[in-house]
C-alpha cells in the first residue's frame, strides 16, 4: 500500500467511527458477514439513499479546477498571514514573549502553550500513554487471576450465563479501578465525589417514580451551581463554617484544631485538586443513569425476544433497558467513573455501557483501532506545528492593541484561534476514546468534521461534540417534544425548546455570562437557516440545481461568519474583545476589501463542502452534518 492509500484508510469515515458508515439500526455483525462480497455492504447502505437520481461528481469539472487553484493560492497565504503576525519583529511580540517557551521543532525555539487546558493534557501525554497500556493489561491480569479466564477470547454468541459472567468481570474491575483512580486523581476529594454520586443514586432509586425526572434535573443542575460557588468544598472552609457556627461567631483560626485539620486534609488533593472543574462530564452520566433507570421501570415486562442480545444495533443498545439487576450501585459507580471516559468523555449512555459489558461490540477490530490511533497522532502533530508557528493564543492572552494588526491579520488570527480551540478539544476526546477502544468499549466519536468543514449552524451542532449532542437529544430535546415549524405556535414552542437546550449546554460548559450569550447566539443564528429552508425548499428548484446550489452557498457563507462570531464570543475573546477586533477590521477601507476577498474564498470552500457531502451520499452515507 502506498502512502496515499494508507492515509485514505486512516481518514476514512469508517476508521473514525463505524456509526458514520453503518445505520444505527443495523447490527455491525451483518456488515462483517457481508465482507465476503466486498461490495455487498456498500450496496446495501447505498440503496437507502440512491432511490433518487444520483448527483454527478463535480471533482473533475472546470468549475472545480478553478476552486483548486483558489485553494492552492489561498491556504498557504492564510498560514503566512498568521505566521507574519507572530514574528519576533512585530511590535506586539515583546508583550506576549513571556508566555512562550522553548520548542522542539528545529529553528523554532519557542512555542505557544498558554492554554491551561491543552497544556495540562500535553504535559501528561507520556503518563496517559502509559495508563492506556497499563489499564487494559491490568484488566487481563485481573480476569486471569480472579476468574481464571482469558478475557481476550469470546464465543461468537455467548450464552446468557457467559454474558452475565463477562459483565460481572468487567464491572467489578471497573468499580475497583474507579475507586483507585479517584483517589489518585483527587485525593481525599474522592469522598466528596462519591458522596454526590450516592445522593444521586438515592434520587433515582429511593424517591417515588414520578418524582425521579424532576428531582434528577434539580439535583444535578444544583450540583453544577454548588460546585461553582463552593469551589470544590474545601475542608478548611467547611471546618471554618462549622467552628464559627458552634462558637457563636467567635473564632481564632490559628488556634482552631478543626480548621487546621481541614486545611491538612485539603493538602491531600491528589494529582488534580480542582476536581469540580472536571465533574461536569460526570453530571451527564448521572442524569443518564437516573433517566435510563426511570424509563426502565415502565418496561420491566418488556423482553425483546426477537433480538439477538449479542448482536444489537447501536440504537437497540441505547433504547433497550438494562435488566433490573443491572442498576446496582456497583455498576453505577463503574459507569460514572469509567476510567478511560471519566475526565473528558465521550459520553456513553448507561444502557449502552451495560450492553457492551455483556457482549463485546463487533465494531472493535484491531486494524481499525490502530488506524484510529495513527489519526490521533497526526492530529497531535498538526496541533504542535500550528502552536510552534502561529502564536495566536499568546497574542490574545495579553489583550493587545489590535490596531497594530492589519485587517487580514485580525481575521486570520481569529480564524486560527477557532482551529486551536477545535484541536485542543479534539485531542483529549480522541485520546480517551482510543483508550476506551483498546479497553473494549466503543463510545461515539465526538468530532466528525474539521472546524473548516462546517457551513450549517444546525449541522455544526450535530458534528461538534457529537456524543453530547446525542445525549442532549435523548435526555432533553426529545422529552421536551422536539421541534416542528408547521404553525406559528409550533415554531414558538420549538424555539423555546432550542433555547432551553442551549441554556443547559452553556451552563454545563461553565457558569459564565459569555457562554450563556454564546448559547443564545447559536439559537439566534439557527433561525435564518430554518427560515431559508422554509422559504427556498429544494423541491422548487429541482429544474435549476446549479442556481439552487449557488443560492445555498451564499447563505452558507453568512452562516459560517455567524458561527465564527458566536464561537469567538463564547470560547475566545468575549463580547468586548470581538467588538474591538471588528472595529479594527472595519477601521480602514482595506478591511472591507479583505472581507470581500475572504467571503469569496469562503464561497469556494463551501462549494467543496457541498461536494464532499454529495460524494458521501453517492457512497450511501448521509451524516446530515
Amino acid at each position: 500500500m502506498g502512502v496515499f492509500s494508507i492515509l485514505g484508510n486512516v481518514y476514512d469515515l469508517d476508521t473514525l467511527d463505524t456509526r458514520f458508515t453503518v445505520s444505527s439500526t443495523t447490527p455491525y455483525k451483518t456488515v462483517i458477514e457481508a465482507r465476503n462480497d466486498t461490495t455487498a455492504a456498500s450496496k446495501e447502505r447505498a440503496a437507502k439513499w440512491n432511490s433518487r437520481p444520483q448527483s454527478v461528481s463535480k471533482w473533475n469539472t472546470p468549475e472545480f479546477y478553478l476552486y483548486y487553484v483558489v485553494f492552492v493560492l489561498a491556504v498557504p497565504y492564510m498560514f503566512w498571514i498568521a505566521y507574519d503576525a507572530s514574528k519576533t519583529t512585530h511590535p506586539n511580540y515583546r508583550n506576549y514573549e513571556p508566555y512562550l517557551s522553548p520548542g522542539w521543532i528545529p529553528g523554532r525555539k519557542i512555542k505557544d502553550a498558554t492554554d491551561a487546558q491543552y497544556r495540562t493534557f500535553r504535559n501528561n501525554i507520556p503518563y496517559l500513554a502509559a495508563l492506556l497500556i497499563f489499564h487494559p493489561l491490568l484488566r487481563k491480569l485481573y480476569n486471569l487471576v480472579i476468574y481464571r479466564v482469558n478475557s481476550g477470547g469470546q464465543a461468537s454468541r455467548p450464552t446468557l450465563e457467559e454474558a452475565d459472567q463477562r459483565l460481572n468481570q468487567r464491572a467489578s474491575f471497573d468499580f475497583g479501578f474507579a475507586i483507585i483512580y479517584l483517589l489518585a486523581l483527587h485525593g481525599v476529594s474522592a469522598f466528596k465525589i462519591l458522596g454526590i454520586l450516592y445522593l444521586n443514586y438515592q434520587v433515582a432509586t429511593a424517591l417515588p417514580r414520578k418524582m425521579v425526572p424532576v428531582a434528577t434535573w434539580v439535583f444535578n443542575i444544583g450540583i453544577l451551581f454548588a460546585n461553582e460557588l463552593g469551589k470544590g468544598y474545601k475542608f478548611r472552609n467547611i471546618a471554618l463554617f462549622l467552628w464559627t457556627f458552634l462558637s457563636g461567631g467567635l473564632i481564632d483560626e490559628s488556634n482552631s484544631s478543626l480548621v487546621n485539620w481541614g486545611a491538612w486534609l485539603d493538602s491531600y488533593g491528589g494529582l488534580m485538586g480542582r476536581w469540580e472543574i472536571l465533574f461536569n462530564i460526570t453530571v451527564l452520566r448521572l442524569i443518564s443513569f437516573n433517566l435510563d433507570y426511570y424509563w426502565s421501570l415502565e418496561r420491566r415486562s418488556y423482553s425483546p425476544v426477537e433480538l439477538d442480545p449479542s448482536s444489537l444495533s447501536e440504537r437497540d443498545r441505547i433504547s433497550t433497558p438494562a435488566q433490573a439487576k443491572d442498576f446496582s450501585f456497583r455498576n453505577y459507580i463503574a459507569y460514572a467513573i469509567y476510567a478511560p471516559l471519566y475526565l473528558a468523555g465521550p459520553i456513553i449512555t448507561f444502557n449502552d455501557y451495560i450492553s457492551q459489558l455483556r457482549y463485546k461490540p463487533a465494531t472493535l477490530e484491531l486494524s481499525r483501532t490502530i488506524r484510529y490511533g495513527l489519526r490521533f497522532a497526526l492530529a497531535l502533530l498538526a496541533m504542535e506545528i500550528v502552536l510552534h508557528y502561529d502564536y495566536v493564543q499568546a497574542i490574545a492572552k495579553v489583550s493587545p492593541r489590535w490596531a497594530d494588526y492589519t485587517a487580514a491579520q485580525l481575521c486570520l488570527l481569529s480564524y486560527f484561534n477557532l482551529h486551536l480551540i477545535w484541536l485542543k478539544l479534539l485531542l483529549p476526546w480522541r485520546f480517551f476514546r482510543l483508550w476506551s477502544l483498546v479497553d473494549g468499549i466503543d463510545p461515539p466519536e465526538n468530532m466528525i468534521r474539521c472546524v473548516s468543514n462546517n457551513w450549517s449552524t444546525l449541522a455544526f451542532w450535530r458534528s461538534w461534540h457529537r456524543s453530547f449532542y446525542r445525549w442532549s437529544l435523548r435526555y432533553i430535546y426529545i422529552p421536551l417534544g422536539g421541534s416542528s415549524f408547521a404553525s406559528a405556535r409550533d415554531a414558538a414552542r420549538s424555539i423555546l425548546t432550542y433555547v432551553l437546550v442551549f441554556t443547559f449546554v452553556a451552563l454545563w460548559h461553565d457558569i459564565q455570562l459569555r457562554l450563556l450569550i454564546w448559547g443564545w447566539l447559536i439559537v439566534f443564528f439557527m433561525l435564518p437557516e430554518m427560515a431559508a429552508g422554509s422559504l427556498f425548499p429544494k423541491r422548487r428548484w429541482e429544474s435549476r440545481p446549479t442556481t439552487y446550489r449557488m443560492l445555498c452557498c451564499v447563505g452558507a457563507v453568512g452562516n459560517v461568519l455567524m458561527m465564527m462570531t458566536a464561537n469567538l464570543v463564547g470560547f475566545a475573546f468575549g463580547v468586548d474583545g470581538l467588538r474591538t477586533i471588528l472595529a479594527g477590521i472595519f477601521e480602514h477601507f482595506s478591511g472591507y476589501v479583505f472581507l470581500a476577498l475572504a467571503c469569496s474564498i469562503l464561497f469556494v470552500g463551501v462549494q467543496v463542502m457541498f461536494e464532499i457531502r454529495e460524494s458521501e451520499i453517492r457512497r450511501g452515507i448521509n451524516l446530515k452534518c
